[in-house]
């Protein structure tokens, strides 16, 4: 069986942010400035018959591992675009709070 793999979410810590004229689709202009720190939210791939998604972490209480979670999303978008068939079992070590700005997701 292959090892699992492990990525850094690292967290981002805006320097300067300006919200400017919101588009069409109902999202602001944003500028930005910031700085990534050295660590973040964990998330780890195992090779799996399906995509599954786990939480764990000191802050895993504040999400769940619904579909609509953008660790999955982006699973899926990343499946379809480069036409992948395996799954993976993934597990998001939620090391960020929630919402505070740090960029985890």
């Amino acid at each position: 069986m292959t090892a699992p793999e492990h990525e850094i979410a690292h967290a981002k810590i805006n320097l300067a942010l300006h919200v400017r004229s919101r588009r069409a689709d109902g999202y602001h202009e944003l500028e930005t400035l910031f700085a990534f720190a050295g660590d973040g939210d964990r998330l780890t791939a195992t090779p799996a018959d399906e995509l599954s998604l786990s939480i764990s972490g000191t802050h895993a209480n504040a999400l769940e591992a619904e579909d609509d979670n953008l660790v999955l999303k982006a699973a899926r978008a990343l499946r379809k675009a480069f036409a992948i068939k395996d799954g993976a079992a993934l597990n998001l070590e939620k090391r960020l709070p929630v919402a505070a700005g740090l960029g985890g997701g």
